[in-house]
């Protein structure tokens, strides 16, 4: 494994350690259902398809756009990936956590599979973005940063108001 994999394989492991950090602070809520649900406005993104699209987008990257392989997880596709509106069908934080490390075990076995003399091709799933392995592998370090700093300023939100 090249040292490049190794530190995306390290900065993947922080930004789910404090992702899962706020799902377990959301599980310890009295009514951790009613803060999945916050959104911001009527078919924003709530806390729920945040979380769930942190997932989705890994399995997506897993099984699609850096190697082509099916997914076990292709049925929460339509609700959770990008140009998705959020809706009311809510996954609890047990099954957030689950697709969770179901998404993250494939993106790693992925991971596995891109060796240093392919950091700067660019993959087939990736062709009609341009975006190189190394690229992608960037962006994905920095999409679960993203929403999970989304999720918890939604967090932050709902606190206030109840």
């Amino acid at each position: 494994m090249s040292d490049y994999i190794a530190t995306i394989q390290q900065l993947l492991e922080f930004n789910r350690n404090m992702t899962l950090k706020l799902l377990e602070e959301i599980s310890q809520l009295d009514d951790p259902s009613s803060a999945l649900t916050y959104q911001p406005g009527p078919q924003r993104a709530h806390i729920a398809w945040q979380m769930m699209h942190i997932a989705i987008t890994e399995e997506l990257f897993a099984t699609d756009r850096l190697r082509k392989t099916t997914s076990n997880l292709s049925a929460w596709f339509p609700q959770f990936q990008k140009g998705s509106i959020a809706d009311q069908t809510i996954p609890s934080a047990g099954e957030i956590r689950e697709i969770l490390a179901k998404s993250r075990e494939n993106l790693l076995e992925t991971l596995l599979t891109i060796h240093e003399s392919d950091l700067d091709q660019i993959p087939e799933g990736l062709k009609e973005r341009g975006w190189t392995n190394r690229l992608a592998l960037q962006v994905i370090c920095w999409h679960e940063a993203h929403h999970q700093g989304q999720a918890h300023l939604l967090l932050n939100s709902w606190k206030a108001e109840h």
